[in-house]
């Protein structure tokens, strides 16, 4: 049984924010922001890292459906080499909330810091994917596009098991760059070792 919050702010839109791929060695980072409604409740829903892929593909759905708004926005490789991966992870939520629909009054945003976008106030919460429904919403939406995106770039790129690994570092991954050598999807600035 799910204990989310609802909402930090009742007042207006909140519009949850969230990240994918941070901490990749290949391909974008991804951003999600989900307005849902006051009285929006899922007992499965909560951080996606908590989830099994076919959880949070069902929990896609089920927050598309419901939410008010929503969006999803990237920031690719070599964008993220040029200003680095937490500048690029706040653009990503700030394209995000470009393209919503609805106007947010407030942002909630995961993590203990962001760049304030124009004219709206926002609050950062520390593990608020694991707090609040909305965040946790945003979360799903950008694992989702993430893991999908990255499943597709692996028939072009196989050699790098990305649609196993999603471009995270794992030991297979490493192998294969230190193999292959990196392709114009890797993060250049992202150091690449075997321990």
């Amino acid at each position: 049984m799910s204990t989310l919050l609802p909402y930090f702010s009742n007042i207006g839109f909140e519009a949850g924010l969230d990240e994918a791929g941070r901490g990749c060695l290949a391909g974008p980072v991804v951003a999600a922001a989900v307005i849902l409604p006051l009285d929006f409740h899922h007992p499965l829903l909560t951080d996606s890292k908590q989830l099994n892929a076919r959880q949070r593909i069902q929990l896609k759905k089920d927050v598309e459906s419901a939410a008010i708004d929503f969006a999803v926005a990237e920031v690719d490789a070599p964008t993220i080499d040029k200003i680095n991966i937490y500048k690029a992870s706040v653009l990503a939520m700030h394209l995000a909330i470009d393209q919503l629909k609805h106007r947010p009054d407030h942002l909630l945003v995961d993590g203990n810091r962001f760049i304030s976008y124009p004219l709206i106030p926002h609050t950062c919460i520390v593990k608020g994917d694991s707090t609040f429904f909305s965040i946790a919403a945003a979360s799903i939406l950008a694992k989702t596009y993430r893991d999908a995106l990255m499943e597709k770039l692996s028939l072009e790129y196989p050699e790098y098991g990305w649609e196993r690994n999603a471009g995270y570092p794992t030991i297979q991954h490493r192998k294969a760059i230190l193999a292959h050598g990196p392709c114009h999807f890797h993060r250049k600035t992202f150091r690449v070792q075997i321990k």
